[in-house]
């Protein structure tokens, strides 16, 4: 008796679900990636921030990419090409060979705090020291490292799939200490 053999491309993909992931984008590309990327219908989500950037004649206020050269898109397979087909995407973030997903709460939550004006700006990645969640707020659920700038508590947020960091300010009194 002979076995049934699924063979992966000829697999429906009709109801898979659309879920994030992380498009490499050319340096310095990630507004222009986005638009295009809007243009075919494409969800997308680009977290900037605002920066002052020096010339030798002026300095003027800028709106720059949170995570550089990386653009966050909602999509399944069936639609991966048509994001790849767009001049200055490079690959989606990927592990042997699969596209890598984001947790969905993770952008959720990043997405509020930037909508409701939270500051906040790259941080070198951190994966060790005292873990805490926001309890209250645009950002509550998330989940990060506390990290103190002056007389500011700072929760830093750390993307792994990306290996980068954002630090977000937060009140002290929305935070709570995550298991010891």
């Amino acid at each position: 008796m002979a076995s049934a053999e699924v063979v992966p491309e000829l697999v429906s993909t009709e109801n898979e679900p659309s879920r994030w992931y992380a498009l490499y984008t050319t340096a310095r590309h990630e507004k222009v990636v986005e638009r295009q990327l809007k243009e075919r219908c494409v969800e997308t989500f680009l977290p900037l921030y605002r920066s002052f950037h020096r010339w030798k004649d002026r300095r003027k206020l800028v709106e720059v990419a949170l995570f550089p050269s990386y653009v966050f898109v909602r999509t399944n397979s069936r639609q991966r090409l048509r994001v790849l087909q767009v001049p200055g995407a490079v690959s989606l973030v990927s592990f042997n060979g699969q596209p890598a997903p984001l947790p969905e709460q993770e952008i959720s939550a990043l997405r509020n705090g930037l909508a409701n004006e939270i500051y906040a700006e790259p941080h070198p990645y951190l994966r060790v020291g005292k873990k805490v969640r926001v309890v209250r707020g645009p950002m509550a659920g998330t989940e990060g490292i506390l990290s103190r700038k002056k007389d500011k508590c700072r929760v830093v947020i750390s993307v792994d799939v990306l290996m980068r960091s954002v630090a977000v300010e937060i009140d002290g009194s929305d935070l709570e200490l995550v298991g010891r």
